[in-house]
């Protein structure tokens, strides 16, 4: 006769955590060890490697949320703007490179870095704030007109894709020269002899 073993309860913790971004941000969550953030009902989110992201946000300063692990960071933008991102990345005449760069929209998830002043600071490589979100009414998303923007206070989607699209193929041509012989055949003659 196989015994029931009940499931592991979630840790304070992570209630704590997953009750303030609910009471405080009005964000869905899900699970709670991992706590995921869901995306594409408040926010989507713009997925880079961090290195790239780190050049892109001195690039242009202003922008929502951002979140990063150790390898990957994310820019939260408005809800909606994961299904416009091929068709910006087209329009910005991005189409067709291979970039390091992704939208994670409606039916995608985070991991849920610990909220800002939470104490303790998670596992190493877990995520966490560079740009923690303010409160439910100042939580200001990077949009498209007509997304959600609310005008002037919001940052804008372009300008962020742009430069992210940018940083994200230096980032793959720097690592392309890295890669690259450090030394040239010797007796081959050159074009000009």
């Amino acid at each position: 006769m196989a015994s029931l073993v009940p499931p592991p309860r979630p840790s304070p913790a992570s209630d704590d955590c997953a009750q303030w971004y609910v009471r405080e941000l009005g964000w869905a969550t899900a699970g709670t060890s991992p706590l995921r953030l869901l995306t594409g009902l408040r926010f989507d989110v713009l997925e880079l490697p961090a290195a790239a992201g780190q050049a892109a946000l001195r690039r242009i300063g202003r922008t929502g949320p951002v979140a990063m692990t150790r390898r990957r960071m994310w820019l939260l933008v408005a809800a909606g703007s994961a299904d416009e991102l091929p068709g910006l990345l087209d329009w910005l005449e991005w189409g067709g490179i291979a970039l390091d760069l992704s939208a994670i929209g409606p039916g995608g998830h985070i991991a849920a870095p610990v909220p800002p002043g939470g104490g303790a600071a998670g596992s190493p490589g877990a995520a966490f704030w560079l740009r923690p979100p303010g409160s439910h009414q100042e939580v200001s998303l990077p949009a498209l007109g007509g997304l959600g923007s609310r005008g002037g206070d919001a940052p804008d989607l372009v300008r962020l894709v742009d430069a992210a699209a940018t940083e994200c193929h230096r980032a793959r041509l720097a690592n392309v020269r890295a890669h690259l012989p450090t030394h040239r055949p010797t007796g081959q003659p050159l074009a000009f002899s």
